[in-house]
């Protein structure tokens, strides 16, 4: 029996310390419940979340788009992804994102795992979809220049790892959960 988790802190004040275009950075004086006090930095997430599609052209094989990482100053192999617009469930959007940043949309998609990045110091999550059946159709999206996707077999994963491009951790996640998923699927199928 896992030991019982002590009780939440006490937010003693809470202030918005800056903010820009995306990001909210409050801080937070906290009491923890042995009495200890401490200030805390966190960006404050706001809109409806996020989405990080595995598409699947085919069995074996996903779609990954190649852009520009401003954090890195460089261009990163990864995931389609983007955020849930106002009124849009996790599948409507990650199709739309599907259809904006591959050129593809899907017939099936399938919420996979809800992935979280640093979370003690942002409160962001990532839904992350398995989307197969995929069909030809683009939408225009907000990218500033044409993204580049290319397709990779999930038996290539381990030489993916050793690509100096291709380094998101979540994007990394997602594919090994995915390829555990589809086997564990082919197997149970097997089985029948």
């Amino acid at each position: 029996m896992p030991p019982t988790p002590p009780r939440k802190p006490s937010i003693l004040s809470r202030e918005e310390v800056a903010r820009s275009q995306l990001f909210t950075i409050e801080r937070l004086d906290l009491r923890f419940s042995n009495g200890a006090e401490r200030t805390f930095e966190r960006l404050k997430g706001g809109g409806h979340g996020a989405v990080m599609i595995v598409a699947m052209p085919d069995p074996d094989h996903v779609l990954l788009i190649r852009e520009y990482a401003a954090g890195f100053d460089d261009y990163a192999l990864t995931l389609p992804k983007g955020l849930v617009d106002p009124g849009e469930d996790i599948i409507t959007a990650a199709n739309r994102e599907l259809m904006e940043e591959c050129g593809m949309g899907a017939r099936n998609i399938e919420p996979l795992v809800e992935l979280s990045l640093a979370p003690n110091y942002m409160n962001h999550r990532m839904h992350v979809l398995l989307a197969s059946d995929l069909y030809e159709k683009r939408l225009p999206g907000d990218e500033p220049e044409p993204l580049v996707v290319e397709t990779h077999s999930f038996n290539e994963l381990p030489a993916l790892l050793a690509r100096e491009d291709f380094h998101e951790a979540r994007a990394i996640a997602a594919l090994f959960i995915a390829r555990e998923k589809l086997r564990s699927d082919r197997d149970q199928n097997d089985w029948w």
